[in-house]
């Protein structure tokens, strides 16, 4: 697949300065930096849902230790 893609004059001359330092293609910098940002997404994604699934998991200890100590108090 082919794709155009417009950039300002500033991100156009980041482009060339970062594909003169790698001795890449601006094309190959650019679909790693697609990789890299769309990996770092995921990551991301993935630690929103296990902070989530603990921050549950903790509420429903809380939840069970009250209702043990209630039941221990007998209603």
């Amino acid at each position: 697949m082919t794709a155009t893609v417009r950039l300002d004059d500033a991100l156009e001359s980041k482009l060339e300065t970062l594909s003169k330092s790698l001795h890449k293609k601006k094309s190959d910098v650019i679909r790693e930096a697609i990789l890299f940002y769309a990996n770092s997404f995921e990551t991301s994604q993935k630690r929103r849902m296990l902070q989530a699934v603990e921050k549950t998991l903790q509420a429903d200890s809380q939840e069970a230790k009250l209702l043990e100590e209630t039941l221990h108090d007998g209603l």
